[in-house]
């Protein structure tokens, strides 16, 4: 038996997993929060130093949490930039999370590369203000002597991989890490260097993009380092899906994303075409409006908190009386209505009642998602099971009615360390490769998540005629805005 570690550097925290390298069974674990203070006005910062992710890695690795582990995987928070100057010390903090400080240069960017379907063309995606290559041309326009001495350009799983192989002149990421930064196409399997100069205004060092299973480097302790991956490639891995499978995430905002055999171009730029930790492709497709539609219909409702909502909305029935909510409460980007608001319509003195409104959010938010899913299915993606996570997820109005809207069975995984244990996966992969015991192109089979299944079952019929309830309206409301 080995022992392997993943360790996960989210936005707020790190979580370490040590795990048996053979089942994945976990066998000890590790946390720490990010010593970060927030920006006035609360929320989370737009600019990090880096040390903070390595004192929270060294915190949650205390107490020989590490002993006897032979290799780590790391994960972290996607669309970030640690910027490095020639002697690889930091030019400034890293640039992170969903930056809106960038939406201008977004804008300008997909206009100075000739629009949308030129940059989906290019590296599968189109630039939104979170993603990399914006920062980029923020950070060229609004800080032009910190972008001058930008020389080097990683993220953070990149940077932490380098800290933990003490920094040597290699620097390497993943297929999953680097196609999420706006330079580099899953399709071709190559950077844009130009789109770097492009947002930059200069060339830069891009770390070299290694395989799946290969290793980045070995500690002087002799500690082999695999890949790394970003934060949505490793939850992916670490919950086992693949071919068939898709992840629907319920945050404020909510993502679908499934496993693909190829890379996805949509001229639209709804699609982004991110790889995945196995070699694999990993299109995802996302919302504004997820949770949030519930919180803002709880607050309107005077309740307390989403399992009040729940509650209350079970009390209805499906189609809620007529009543439909499109849920574009902060505009919305599938459809790409950036400037649009939301619309309840159907209203009647029979569906004039709290317990109507309270499931036509719960039926809304799941449409929204259902017509995200749809955009893949449309692009010839097997879907055939929906794995859904977020704390929403376990309320009783998302499970009653998310099986017969999505159209396929719904798997709701206990809740766990899902990015950690995806780390570890790859970093046992990584170490059965160097002892020639695992193949590059076959990753370990573990023990798969703890999860309650459900199936459309008789409901089906009635979902799917509420689907097409909230598509009437939708198509009412805004003809034509998911057509290709």
């Amino acid at each position: 038996m080995g022992i392997v570690a993943g360790l996960d550097s989210s936005p707020d925290f790190t979580r370490i997993v040590v795990c048996d390298s053979d089942t994945g069974a976990v066998l000890r674990q590790g946390f720490a929060p990010h010593p970060v203070e927030s920006p006035e006005g609360g929320g989370r910062p737009a600019d990090v130093d880096p040390q903070a992710w390595l004192l929270s890695l060294g915190e949650a690795a205390g107490g020989g949490l590490l002993e006897g582990v032979q290799a780590i995987g790391v994960s972290a928070q996607a669309n970030s930039v640690v910027p490095l100057d020639a002697q690889g010390n930091t030019v400034r903090p890293a640039m992170v999370g969903g930056d809106k400080r960038s939406q201008v240069a977004a804008a300008d960017l997909i206009d100075a590369l000739g629009g949308r379907e030129a940059w989906a063309q290019a590296v599968g995606c189109v630039p939104q203000a979170a993603q990399p290559v914006t920062k980029l041309r923020w950070l060229a326009r609004t800080e032009p002597e910190a972008a001058a001495r930008t020389v080097v350009l990683l993220q953070a799983h990149d940077w932490l991989v380098w800290q933990l192989l003490g920094r040597p002149a290699r620097r390497t990421t993943d297929r999953g890490g680097a196609s999420g930064t706006g330079y580099w196409s899953a399709a071709s399997g190559g950077y844009r260097p130009d789109l770097v100069e492009l947002a930059l205004g200069h060339q830069a060092m891009l770390p070299e993009v290694i395989g799946p299973a290969d290793a980045a480097g070995t500690t002087p302790e002799g500690l082999l380092i695999s890949a790394g991956t970003g934060e949505t490639q490793a939850a992916a891995f670490g919950l086992g899906i693949g071919l068939g499978d898709a992840v629907v995430s319920l945050g404020a905002s909510g993502s679908v994303m499934a496993v693909h055999h190829e890379a996805l171009v949509d001229q639209h730029g709804m699609i982004t075409s991110l790889a995945d930790a196995t070699g694999m492709h990993l299109p995802v497709v996302t919302t504004l409006n997820a949770v949030r539609t519930l919180r803002g219909t709880a607050e309107l409702l005077g309740l307390p908190d989403l399992e009040s909502l729940s509650e209350l909305a079970m009390k209805s029935t499906p189609g809620a009386h007529g009543l439909v909510l499109l849920p574009y409460l902060e505009g919305e980007r599938t459809p790409n209505l950036p400037h649009t608001a939301g619309t309840l319509a159907g209203l009647r003195r029979e569906s004039m009642k709290p317990e109507h409104l309270a499931r036509a959010a719960f039926e809304g938010m799941l449409c929204g998602l259902a017509d995200a899913l749809d955009v893949l299915r449309g692009r010839g993606v097997d879907v055939r099971r929906v794995f859904l996570l977020g704390a929403a997820a376990e309320l009783p109005a998302v499970q009653a009615a998310a099986p017969a809207l999505f159209g396929t069975q719904v798997v709701v995984p206990q809740p766990s360390d899902y990015a950690a244990i995806g780390s570890a996966r790859q970093a046992a992969w990584a170490l059965g490769v160097s002892q020639g015991t695992l193949d590059p192109s076959t990753p370990p089979v573990w023990q798969g998540a703890v999860a309650q299944v459900l199936e459309p079952g008789e409901e089906l019929a009635v979902g799917q005629a509420v689907r097409q309830q909230f598509v009437s309206v939708r198509e009412q409301t805004h003809p034509g805005a998911l057509r290709a």
